[in-house]
């Protein structure tokens, strides 16, 4: 089995902490002509997004790691607004 060096061991580690600290805006994906009230809270969930991050920059990002969890579970929240528009899309309903 092929040792990994410390040294590399840290960097993949930190690489994927920026990743995740790093999160992508949450989704505005579903059709509000068919979905509109998903939709609109889809457009809450980016408003509370750019909050948050305002949030951070305004105490210098230092948030005990509660404002990078609240853009993991916004960005969940929106997967599953999405997730519930395309069942009812499957399932002829609204």
């Amino acid at each position: 089995m092929r040792k990994i060096s410390y040294p590399a061991l840290v960097l993949v580690v930190g690489l994927t902490l920026i990743g995740v600290a790093v999160a992508q805006r949450p989704e505005t994906d579903i059709d509000p002509h068919r979905h509109s009230n998903l939709a609109a809270a889809q457009r809450h969930i980016v408003e509370a997004y750019e909050k948050v991050k305002e949030a951070q920059r305004s105490n210098n990002d230092d948030l005990g790691g509660h404002g990078e969890r609240a853009i993991e579970l916004l960005n969940r929240a929106s997967r599953e607004l999405k997730e519930a528009a395309e069942y009812v899309d499957r399932n002829h309903r609204e």
